[in-house]
């Protein structure tokens, strides 16, 4: 589904998406090469402080991804495919096709019973509803295969730490600040949306600006890294 994003953009607004989508794909690749390869203290908070940094580049990747599905990464579609296909499936081998159909459903009936990303239970329940989705069992088959190619090359603490722990916390991440916080209670407006207090460090911190929810429901062409322009 496309949007007229780029009105009133200079080209160079146009190009930068791809620039940050290269940026954080590339900034992952190397910190997962990283956190594999090199040995670590796992009694110093540095090495702690790396998983966390890694958890957030994961975020990164799926948020790319979603940039792409709004087609904001580049002006031509193929590569906003293309951008996509490859943040979707670095992320624990996300297929894109099902992450773009469900999400624009998420944006045409939001907080309703079509809404995949929706659920009226607990916390957890709508977690693991949320989790149920997106996972898929070629997914899980594919995770297990890397896993078990990883660990005969890398130590398996660093594969477990560096590989396999970010991304999990990192739909914990994208689940609590971007879906729970911005959507539970149903909140009334036309988005059914609510944002987080403005403040420009934890806005990117938490999920990359997506704690200002209603704003990107609100503006869904806009990508992530200008949703700050528009928190009132």
């Amino acid at each position: 589904m496309a949007h007229n994003k780029y009105a009133g953009f200079s080209l160079a607004c146009r190009m930068m998406g791809l620039v940050i989508a290269v940026v954080i794909l590339c900034t992952w690749g190397l910190s997962v090469a990283f956190g594999l390869s090199v040995a670590h203290n796992w009694a110093s908070p540095l090495s702690w402080l790396w998983v966390a940094v890694q958890t957030h580049l994961y975020t990164g990747l799926f948020i790319t991804a979603h940039d792409a599905m709004h087609g904001t990464v580049h002006p031509r579609a193929q590569v906003n495919r293309l951008v996509g296909w490859l943040a979707a499936g670095l992320f624990a081998y996300n297929y894109y096709p099902l992450l773009i159909r469900k999400h624009h459903q998420h944006h045409r009936f939001v907080a309703t019973a079509a809404d995949p990303d929706f659920h009226t239970g607990s916390f957890l329940r709508w977690y693991l509803s949320f989790l149920r989705q997106y996972i898929r069992w070629p997914q899980l088959l594919l995770m297990a295969l890397t896993f078990n190619v990883l660990k005969y090359f890398f130590p398996l603490e660093n594969v477990l730490l560096f590989w396999m722990l970010p991304a999990v916390l990192s739909t914990f991440q994208l689940f609590v600040f971007g879906t729970w916080l911005p959507h539970r209670g149903t909140p009334a407006n036309a988005h059914h949306a609510r944002s987080q207090r403005k403040n420009h460090l934890w806005a990117f911190v938490s999920c990359y600006f997506f704690g200002y929810h209603y704003e990107h429901h609100h503006h869904p062409g806009t990508p992530w890294w200008r949703l700050w322009a528009y928190k009132a």
